[in-house]
């Protein structure tokens, strides 16, 4: 005669029925032991499409490819080498500047607005963050004797110098310190006349504005110039 051993019941199953009537405890171990749905996470990450990396890979073949391709810009030090900021002996005439010369002088009347015809602190303030490429400039002094008098158009306005092409066609360095450099600016003046008949004429006439720079302190590059506040102060070696 075979002895059937009772089934003990789940331990879920006992503690649930000592705090709940055995209706309860029943559905209760039903809905949320028995019946409970199980959420399973691969421990692994699911495996990526052929086609996708593939994909990607030739994207990045791609971008390498256009690095390579692209130039890298010319550091300053090549540049130098290269010669890229002198002008060749066939560019060193009075004459192929002085386009730019009349447009620096559009550009400087505009800057000026007013100032032009009254001078004093607002043109200093403005002209001290204007560009001079292109300005028509005389040394008046210098710590050498011999820069003394040399005039012409500016064609190049670095940190520390300006480089002049004089009517004679000649490049000159004038380092900026220990010079006075003077600019002339015409401007035109409306004069009025009296006529015979009694009425007014008005005569156009042009008068110069004229200013001098301390190169002293103007050593920046005009880049900088531009974006530079300057502060009004009093200067020992003036």
């Amino acid at each position: 005669m075979d002895v059937k051993s009772k089934k003990e019941p789940p331990i879920a199953a006992v503690l649930l029925s000592r705090a709940h009537s055995p209706d309860e405890a029943q559905r209760i171990y039903t809905e949320k032991v028995q019946q409970r749905p199980l959420f399973l996470r691969p421990s692994s990450p699911p495996p990526s499409d052929a086609r996708e990396a593939r994909r990607r890979a030739q994207e990045r073949r791609k971008q390498q490819r256009r690095k390579a391709l692209k130039p890298k810009p010319l550091s300053a030090t090549q540049r130098r080498k290269l010669g890229l900021y002198d002008v060749p002996r066939s560019g060193q005439k009075y004459a192929l500047f002085e386009p730019l010369h009349k447009l620096w002088l559009g550009y400087v009347r505009e800057v000026l607005g007013n100032e032009v015809f009254s001078g004093g602190e607002g043109a200093a303030a403005k002209l001290a963050s204007a560009d001079f490429h292109g300005a028509g400039v005389e040394v008046v002094r210098s710590g050498c004797v011999s820069r003394v008098g040399i005039r012409g158009i500016i064609i190049k306005d670095s940190r520390f110098a300006f480089e002049i092409v004089t009517p004679k066609n000649r490049v000159k360095l004038v380092p900026k310190e220990g010079t006075v450099f003077r600019f002339e600016v015409p401007v035109p003046v409306r004069k009025a006349e009296g006529g015979e008949s009694g009425g007014d004429r008005v005569k156009e006439e042009m008068s110069n504005f004229v200013f001098e720079i301390h190169g002293e302190q103007f050593q920046y590059r005009s880049a900088d110039r531009a974006s530079r506040k300057f502060r009004a102060h009093f200067s020992k070696k003036l």
